[in-house]
């Protein structure tokens, strides 16, 4: 992330903040800052200084309702690490205080903001070429190694304990909301038998969503399979798949594939170009809107927030059904 700042056209790295002086001018020095870049070794003082318009907030989920919202209430926008928050009013919090302060909120899932995505979004909203909505299937696994099964803060109940629902589950639903154009489902039915390490944090879990209309979605995130990032929507006419649709495997240019059995041939490749990675590119979408409003006098960007609400709610229906011995868990628009 701090590459990516750097490579956006309209925004700077100003400052870095830390519990540790000494642990912050290290990390500057290792990824070669500015000479120019404050060093902090609070973060109360890095959200006192006038001159920073916006935090990006990269702490363990259990701390981002504290810091996102003394962030908001000194007028910083917020480009918020997901999982956005612990539960949906935890985020809802940070959500009022966004909004009461007029400041831009913003969960950084970074293939959001790759061109790709807004082409494939193109091909599914083409009656022609793609039809009616019937499933979609996402999965976001990697092998983590012990080390990280014992010491990551992924893997802490104190840090974050959304385990791997919480880090590439959140990829996964926000993928589906997405194909789904946002339309939440009627009900989460979390599977059976989730793995879980000795402390009670998700290491993997699937869940299958239903809505009223018949349309089902899957999904299956896990830290102990070997890497996949597989996103398949299935419709009437055609059908989209990718297989690196939360982080390219080429950082210039990603592909996606289309398919049918009514053209020839049945399955397309199609690649995507990008002059800078995805996740500069979300921060340079992050600090135009950021530009325009406090230059412009523009309001927050309701869009963003919107998301990442829908994507908690449907987290947190998930996490319920596990709760309830693998109930369907009713979700209210």
């Amino acid at each position: 992330m701090c590459r990516a700042i750097s490579l956006s056209p309209n925004s700077v790295l100003y400052a870095i903040g830390s519990r540790s002086f000494e642990k912050a001018s290290r990390f500057m020095l290792e990824n070669g800052f500015s000479p120019e870049t404050k060093v902090y070794e609070s973060y109360e003082e890095v959200l006192d200084d006038p001159y920073v318009d916006a935090v990006y907030v990269p702490l363990p989920t259990t701390l981002h309702v504290r810091w996102a919202v003394l962030a908001a209430g000194k007028r910083k926008h917020v480009l918020l690490e997901k999982p956005a928050a612990l539960n949906l009013s935890e985020l809802d919090t940070i959500l009022e205080v966004c909004e009461s302060n007029g400041v831009q909120f913003m969960d950084a899932t970074m293939w959001m903001h790759h061109p790709r995505t807004a082409e494939m979004r193109a091909l599914l909203s083409d009656g022609q070429r793609f039809g009616q909505l019937k499933a979609i299937h996402s999965c976001f696994t990697y092998k983590a190694d012990d080390d990280f099964l014992c010491n990551n803060i992924r893997v802490k109940p104190d840090l974050d304990g959304l385990g791997a629902l919480g880090d590439i589950g959140w990829y996964c639903i926000q993928a589906i909301l997405w194909a789904a154009d946002y339309d939440l489902p009627q009900t989460v039915t979390s599977w059976h038998e989730p793995e879980l390490n000795q402390a009670g944090v998700i290491l993997s879990c699937g869940s299958s969503l239903y809505w009223k209309d018949g349309r089902i979605a899957t999904f299956y995130c896990s830290f102990l399979t070997n890497l996949t990032m597989d996103l398949s929507v299935l419709g009437t006419k055609g059908n989209l798949h990718i297989h690196d649709f939360a982080v390219p495997f080429r950082e210039n240019v990603a592909s996606y594939y289309s398919a049918s059995q009514f053209r020839v041939p049945i399955m397309s490749e199609h690649s995507v170009a990008n002059d800078r990675p995805q996740e500069a590119l979300m921060v340079g979408e992050f600090a135009s809107l950021v530009v325009e409003i406090e230059g412009n006098g523009s309001k927050p960007e309701k869009k963003w927030p919107e998301i990442s609400r829908k994507t908690q709610k449907v987290l947190d229906a998930v996490r319920a059904s596990i709760e309830k011995g693998f109930q369907a868990v009713q979700i209210v628009s």
